[in-house]
Formats: C-alpha cells, structure tokens, sequence
C-alpha cells in the first residue's frame, strides 16, 4: 500500500483528504505543523507528500528542502504565479490551489506515483533503460556497463531519485556537496554535459532534460 503524508493545520480540510485518500486504497500519515512534518520524516517515508504551505512552526516552504527523494505536491491557497515558480524551482514536483476539485487532485496524486523510477530490493535506481546501482555506483544502459565520474553519478542519482522535479542547478550543487565538494556552478553545466553525451551515446536517446533558465530533470520517452 502507498502512502501519502498529509501535512495541513486545517483538521476540516485534512480529515477531508485522508478520507478521499483511503477511499482509493492509499495509507495516510498526518502531521499538522513543518516541525510536527520533519520528525514524521524521520520516522516514516512515505511514497508522496502534500505539503500546505501556512503552517504552524516551520512553513512549508521551509519543509521543502528538507524533503529528498519524495514528490512533494504544494497544495496551497497561495495563487499567484510568482509563488508557484519559486516553489517548483525549489524542488516542488507540483502545485495545486485551494479549493480544489478532488478529481484533480486524485489525478496528479496519480502522475506523481506513476513514475518509471523504483528502488528495487538490490539497491538500485531504474528509469527507463537506465539501472543505477547505489551499492556498487554501477550504471548500465539498456544493459550496457557505462562508466561515470563521481561527480556524474551523483548527479545521475540525484535526477533519478526525482524524476519528475525538475531541480534547479543550486538545488543540485547543494544536495551532491556532499559527494562532490569540488563541483562548482561552472563546472556543473559541463559534468552534466559529459552525462547527457554518454548516456545518448549508449541508450540511443536523451535521459536528461535541460529546463531553460530553472536547471534539469529526467526526460520520458
């Protein structure tokens, strides 16, 4: 069973959803401020958020970067388009406003988990043709070996593991330090460059999309 985290002080509109929500055979988890939100997560990971941003303690906005690995759909009565923008560069996977239309909102819940992605029993990342091993950083192409650099293969994993996001280039910078404190903002354009070249080159296609003026995101057939 998937599970979908609810994060909204509103009890009315919260006991609303999760209600909609098992009704379609989803589990539910609850939290009803972003400081309630970030010792959930630490708890549980659950396959989708939807985040309100008018919270209690930290604000959703705050919430959101704090989220790896998990698409956050931004269910707020913040309309303008300024906001949006701002949200989804910052790692968002989308957006929708209050009141809402639960068949719209059932409808990207669905997007959202229909995603190529998986993280199997062995540890591995999959999309498309792409198998990305987490244990051994191995990558193979519609099953042929491709060798990467440290750096690609934190990008590569960071893209996979978001699928549907489009993250922008300081998200990634920020969130592959880590792995890779000597990549820097120039250098990241070509790193992604030398991916996006190999992984053409072995699977035939283009993996990764560049998102004009935001950063990347993993490209679907």
């Amino acid at each position: 069973m998937k599970k979908i985290a609810v994060i909204d002080d509103d009890i009315y509109i919260g006991d609303m959803v999760e209600e909609i929500l098992k009704k379609e055979g989803y589990g539910v988890l609850r939290a009803y401020s972003g400081t309630e939100t970030v010792y959930l997560l630490k708890e549980h990971h659950p396959n989708l958020i939807l985040l309100d941003l008018m919270l209690p303690g930290l604000t959703g906005e705050q919430v959101l970067p704090l989220v790896q690995g998990i698409p956050v759909i931004v269910v707020s009565a913040k309309a303008d388009v300024a906001d949006k923008v701002k949200l989804l560069r910052d790692g968002a996977a989308d957006y929708i406003t209050k009141p809402f239309d639960t068949r719209e909102l059932l409808a990207r819940i669905d997007v959202q988990l229909r995603t190529a992605v998986s993280l199997g029993s062995g540890g591995s990342l999959t999309f498309g043709g792409l198998n990305l091993d987490l244990d051994s950083h191995g990558l193979s192409v519609n099953g042929q070996a491709v060798r990467l650099t440290r750096t690609e293969y934190a990008i590569l994993k960071l893209l996979m593991q978001n699928p549907r996001q489009v993250l922008t280039k300081s998200l990634l910078l920020e969130r592959i330090s880590t792995d890779t404190p000597d990549c820097t903002e120039s250098s990241l354009k070509i790193h992604v460059s030398n991916l996006r070249r190999k992984l053409r080159e072995t699977g035939g296609r283009d993996y990764i999309e560049s998102v004009w003026g935001i950063g990347y995101k993993m490209q679907e057939e």
